[in-house]
């Protein structure tokens, strides 16, 4: 009897084990489908000068979401929007016209600082006219509050109706102060949107923050070159919330209209450093008037499904933005912005990935394929989806982000963006080692990038988000090569018309294995039960645990 029933128990796990080993192969196979060639054909489409840079609302858009539709098809996605792979973003695209020039009188003297050359002004407000009168100009230091860290340049000032001088970065970066805020790594505080944000609470007629390269993360001309025109989501008020004038102002500008004052800038940036520190008019008053040509129109995300089996309403989101800056400042002769790196070879490793969930078994959670659009004006199109999500952030597990991969060959290392925020790194840990690969932290975290890209619209609803890339250790040069290769590339290449694919060159293996390893990653989040969380020290952890207990209580 005992005998009989042993017989039958072996009978029944032979086919469960057949049936396990029969879809690990797959699951294997479809990772060894991506492969460079594809990866090579897409960008050589998406980053000719067909499509123009790929900016938003031009002919670049249409050819550049056409592309990307068709190829959702053929790899068999689900179109989400009543057949229609095509989310619409509806937005208002702005060209600017700052006055040329602004004359300020102050104690030793007038001083003309020149649009381009000495200062960027833009407005958030969806008008044809924004005018700044006599506004008070003020030095406040890092503009920020921060009860956390006892911080809050704004205590004892009143800048309502007056125009915010505050300096990129924040203290940790300028001290190098482990202990203070983040360090030498970047928090939200030290990036330009939450500067804006937080004039904006404190009734500032206008925000301009004060460019410095090493604190910035990129010289001016990544911003002048790029400056003139942004897109702006449609909001009912109109952006009257927000500040009236927002831009940059260079170090420069700065020192020459402290020393017009009879202050000097240097002391005033060493007492910035101090949570003490007690924001200052500067003795002088600023004018200035923005015209605006006003577009408004409908931008597209483009999103494709693959649906889950047993947990089809949870997901978890990759992503990689399909916009650049289309045709701009001539550089060499060229003013075609092709964004080969940022972003299309991005795009391509989705696709890729994309076609290996397809060819994997049905996973049972739904994977979502996201390529936004309007990353490079703030991300605005993954900030539409993640305030106008297919899953609410309590179902969406975690999102995978594609971002400026460089075709420079086989990595030792995955690197990560945002090293220490999440449980995600443990997933990306795991399957680099099978790929004999070794985790590292971002190598310049002062550059706030975890804050720059299409992950952060999704952090701050909550999701769990990563970034990774091989970006540090070459296998076959190492380390100083790749550091150099990268270097050159934020020189000659970021943002500008340089940024083209080079097919002779570029070596997409290591791509190839970056994008197996996103797939890997994803895999494992697609099948299992539980959720990733973000780590005690992470300013985005409160966010995720509310929306958890929404999704508990709603259960």
């Amino acid at each position: 009897m005992n005998i009989s029933i042993a017989k039958w128990g072996i009978f029944l796990v032979i086919p469960l084990i057949v049936a396990c080993s029969s879809r690990d192969q797959q699951v294997l196979l479809a990772e060894k489908s991506i492969c460079a060639e594809t990866l090579a054909e897409h960008v050589k489409v998406l980053a000719s000068d067909e499509f123009q840079g790929r900016k938003p609302f031009t002919e670049g858009e249409r050819k550049a979401i056409e592309y990307l539709a068709k190829e959702f098809e053929k790899i068999g996605l689900k179109a989400p929007y009543n057949g229609s792979y095509l989310q619409e973003v509806p937005m208002v695209g702005m060209t600017y016209y700052p006055s040329p020039t602004i004359t300020l009188d102050l104690p030793k003297g007038a001083l003309t600082l020149y649009n381009g050359k000495d200062y960027l002004a833009k407005t958030p407000h969806i008008t044809d006219r924004v005018e700044i009168h006599e506004a008070e100009v003020v030095f406040a230091g890092f503009g920020i509050v921060a009860p956390e860290y006892g911080w809050d340049d704004f205590a004892d000032i009143d800048v309502r109706d007056k125009v915010v001088l505050v300096l990129v970065n924040d203290p940790g970066f300028a001290t190098q102060d482990p202990s203070l805020f983040n360090g030498k790594a970047m928090t939200y505080y030290g990036r330009w949107p939450y500067k804006y944000e937080e004039a904006a609470r404190h009734g500032a007629k206008g925000v301009l923050v004060i460019h410095d390269t090493a604190a910035a993360g990129y010289p001016w001309e990544s911003l002048s070159n790029t400056s003139g025109t942004n897109l702006y989501l449609l909001t009912e008020n109109n952006n009257m919330d927000q500040c009236a004038l927002t831009g940059w102002i260079t170090e420069e500008a700065c020192q020459k209209m402290f020393e017009y004052n009879g202050l000097d800038f240097a002391q005033a940036k060493k007492k910035a450093l101090d949570p003490s520190f007690k924001a200052f008019s500067l003795n002088t008053h600023m004018s200035l008037t923005i015209r605006n040509d006003l577009k408004q129109d409908i931008t597209h995300n483009v999103v494709g499904i693959i649906e889950g089996k047993s947990r089809k309403d949870e997901c978890i989101v990759y992503s990689a933005h399909w916009d650049h800056f289309g045709i701009g400042v001539p550089e060499n002769g060229d003013s075609i912005y092709n964004g080969a790196a940022d972003n299309a070879l991005a795009v391509a490793c989705m696709l890729e990935t994309a076609k290996a969930f397809a060819k994997a078994p049905q996973p049972e959670r739904t994977v979502v394929f996201l390529a936004p659009t309007a990353e490079e004006t703030g991300m605005q199109g993954s900030l539409y989806y993640a305030l106008n999500p297919l899953f609410p952030p309590n179902k969406t597990v975690a999102n995978l982000n594609y971002e400026l991969p460089l075709p420079m060959g086989r990595m030792r290392d995955v690197t990560i963006t945002g090293f220490g925020q999440s449980q995600l790194d443990a997933y990306a840990e795991r399957f680099a080692k099978e790929q004999d690969r070794y985790i590292a932290p971002e190598p310049f975290p002062e550059n706030g990038m975890y804050y720059r890209s299409d992950h952060f619209s999704f952090a701050k609803v909550g999701i769990p988000s990563l970034f990774i890339k091989g970006w540090q250790d070459s296998r076959e040069h190492g380390k100083e090569w790749a550091k150099a290769k990268v270097a050159l590339y934020w020189e000659t290449a970021y943002h500008k018309p340089a940024d083209e694919f080079d097919e002779q060159t570029a070596d997409l293996s290591g791509n190839v294995e970056d994008a197996q390893l996103f797939f890997r990653i994803g895999w494992q989040l697609a099948n299992e039960s539980s959720f990733p969380s973000w780590n005690n020290q992470s300013e985005f952890k409160h966010i995720r645990e509310a929306s958890l207990q929404g999704k508990a209580s709603q259960d």
